[in-house]
């Protein structure tokens, strides 16, 4: 269920509590109080609340005073352990309370964190955010939520104050978890990978912006393969008929060898290559890339 998020002008301003006033926190609770909702908010260092405060949002001296505020308690704090650990000092005011847990963290935890919730009375929405705290209340900001559907519909008028799209993905509160770990495995891989071609370019006396125009045909072409490579993923049928996973790792290793000729560390590289080579060894050298999905999923052995 994906929806562009929109401030509607006749819809009721349900109060909001914010739990964590980082760079994201600040964002939610600012867009949240910009929509006209009245916005309590809560940071371990309270410090941080002078900017909010001065427009108009309530600074609780407690977690729990925060959390009796409002029905809908929005937490984003650095991990699952910092959220857990606020939210335990409100557990008594959150029960019969919703909470949406906007923090990172891997979908094992989301799933503790729900039935954490569950044992003290606590409605449970997990949450992700994939675009940076500058997007929020724009319509470039990008939402996932997972959890119960009713309480979803419930607060989704609220959350659609933070602009931009929000998509929900189902009951199981791990769903935005999942894709979101999966979608920061891509952005992460991909980032290293760029700066380590910056590196290996100025090595060899190549500027970063000479190589840039380049660099973004690269990027181009790898979101090009993306609904290819899924629809193969999904299938089970990954042919290497253009090009093959033998002569993608010999690249690789070209790639690495030159890497250390120039004094660069090509450790990723290098990881990368090991994980090619057992699948190659393992028969799949002869389908595409993706041949080495029973590799990775197999495990470092």
């Amino acid at each position: 269920m994906t929806s562009p998020t929109d401030n509607t002008a006749s819809a009721p301003k349900l109060p909001v509590t914010v739990l964590g006033l980082g760079p994201m926190g600040q964002a939610l609770a600012r867009t949240f109080l910009a929509a006209g909702h009245p916005t309590t908010v809560w940071n371990r260092t309270a410090s941080r609340a002078d900017s909010l405060v001065a427009e108009g949002a309530v600074l609780a001296p407690s977690p729990a005073d925060a959390a009796q505020a409002s029905d809908l308690v929005v937490v984003c704090v650095l991990n699952y352990d910092a959220a857990l650990d606020v939210l335990g000092q409100a557990q008594d005011a959150l029960k019969g309370r919703t909470v949406v847990n906007l923090t990172a963290d891997t979908p094992g935890r989301a799933r503790e964190a729900a039935a954490w919730a569950e044992q003290h009375g606590i409605t449970y929405l997990d949450g992700s955010i994939l675009s940076p705290n500058t997007t929020i209340g724009t319509p470039h900001a990008v939402f996932l939520h997972s959890g119960p559907q009713e309480a979803y519909e419930t607060h989704r008028t609220t959350l659609a104050s933070l602009a931009g799209t929000a998509t929900y993905l189902g009951e199981d509160p791990a769903r935005s978890a999942s894709y979101e770990v999966a979608l920061l495995d891509l952005w992460w891989t991909s980032v290293s990978g760029l700066v380590h071609s910056i590196a290996l370019a100025r090595s060899q006396g190549v500027s970063a912006t000479d190589l840039a125009p380049f660099a973004k045909n690269i990027g181009n072409l790898l979101t090009s393969v993306v609904d290819e490579f899924a629809a193969e993923a999904d299938a089970g049928v990954h042919p290497g008929t253009d090009s093959d996973l033998n002569s993608a790792a010999t690249a690789l290793a070209h790639v690495a060898h030159a890497s250390e000729e120039a004094g660069l560390d090509a450790s990723v590289l290098r990881a990368a290559q090991a994980v090619a080579d057992r699948a190659i060894a393992a028969g799949h050298g002869h389908e595409n890339t993706l041949g080495m999905l029973a590799t990775i999923a197999a495990g470092a052995k």
